[in-house]
């Protein structure tokens, strides 16, 4: 489906599941905005806003997807969507928040859509935007919300997935070698909760370069220099490395905790890890996970894995508590993967299909309770 609004040019998938509307949005000069509300029959759409120069409609489409799928295969009571800004350059402090009221002034009256944080957004964005609309996840403690950056939500679930892994002994995290590309809110969390549990994090990276040590790195030194605004490249325990060199390393884990699209069809065959936990959005083309199944390189898909954090956030949108939030990631990860590789390993079917199969079943039970006109 081609779409085309003033300047904007438009492409996305449309099916049974949706998308439901596809808006876009001009809050203020030089700024566009687009949001995709992809399915609804499991309740209102919960989704990130993800700010980025590059970001795409058919990106958020394709997040917005991801959501649905997600909290679908999560059990949680919401359908999927996503927003993307682009404002060139982007603007910092209260310029910054300024042009978040703008956006989310713009998406009043999408009460469909319940937006959180995501690449380029955070707690003091979506401040703004309760503060504006009276809705929003991902806030800060002081307003009653779950900081699920601060706290480590998605990394949280992350180490709960290789944790039912372990059970399922496929993996043994004790010595484990794990390597981590991102080292953001998310990539860090996961390193500091993966070596918790006995695993060496021998390579991280950050959007400047890579350090790499065989024996593991002090994760605890690593983020305090993060803390210090210090890129890895410069971290004394570790050896630097050019920033893409680590996705090649042989590993147990490899948690690609980036952008999207890292491994594609051109680059899959190079991935020497056992596992992949995908903690970013999408890290992996459709391509590229079909090569690492024939491969026999398990990759757990975005919407099992990395769902930590939208768990965290539907606690939070009805009124939980952090303990319950976490209490929350454990069971429902823990429970979703066991499924997973239950679902995969009796028909031979890819992970992500498995994760599709899932998610299916309970939205098609979903929509049975829906109105039909």
């Amino acid at each position: 489906m081609t779409v085309v609004v003033r300047d904007v040019q438009a492409v996305w998938q449309a099916d049974e599941l949706g998308p439901v509307k596809v808006v876009f949005l001009r809050p203020m000069p030089r700024m566009a905005a687009v949001v995709v509300v992809d399915n609804l029959a499991l309740g209102p759409a919960i989704g990130g806003v993800r700010w980025s120069p590059s970001v795409s409609v058919a990106e958020v489409a394709r997040l917005a997807r991801a959501m649905t799928v997600k909290n679908a295969a999560a059990g949680l009571p919401h359908g999927g969507g996503k927003a993307g800004i682009y404002l060139p350059p982007c603007p910092h402090g209260q310029a910054r928040l300024a042009a978040m009221r703008a956006f989310a002034h713009a998406i009043e009256q999408l009460t469909d859509y319940i937006p959180g944080p995501d690449m380029g957004t955070d707690e003091s964005c979506m401040a703004v935007v309760h503060d504006e609309i009276g809705r929003a996840v991902g806030l800060p403690a002081m307003l009653g919300g779950i900081p699920l950056d601060e706290l480590g939500a998605t990394g949280y679930g992350l180490a709960c997935c290789a944790e039912a892994l372990a059970d399922d002994k496929i993996v043994d995290l004790d010595g484990a070698r794990v390597v981590v590309q991102g080292f953001g809110a998310v990539g860090s969390h996961t390193a500091r909760f993966l070596a918790e549990r006995g695993a060496r994090i021998i390579a991280v990276s950050d959007i400047a370069g890579a350090t790499y040590h065989p024996d593991g790195l002090d994760v605890e030194g690593l983020l305090a220099a993060k803390r210090a605004g210090r890129p890895v490249a410069a971290f004394a325990g570790g050896t630097a490395r050019e920033r893409d060199e680590i996705l090649w390393q042989e590993c147990e884990l490899l948690v690609p905790a980036a952008g999207p699209d890292v491994f594609t069809a051109g680059n899959a065959a190079r991935v020497r890890a056992k596992v992949i936990l995908q903690g970013a959005n999408i890290p992996a083309t459709a391509e590229a996970e079909e090569i690492f199944h024939r491969r026999g390189v398990l990759c757990v898909p975005d919407v099992i894995a990395n769902a930590g954090g939208v768990i965290c956030a539907s606690v939070e949108q009805r009124g939980g508590s952090r303990a319950h939030a976490f209490t929350a990631i454990e069971e429902k990860i823990r429970a979703n993967t066991c499924e997973l590789l239950d679902r995969a390993g009796s028909d031979d079917a890819s992970p992500r299909r498995a994760a599709m199969a899932m998610a299916m079943s309970r939205l098609r039970a979903a929509a049975g309770f829906r109105r039909r006109f």
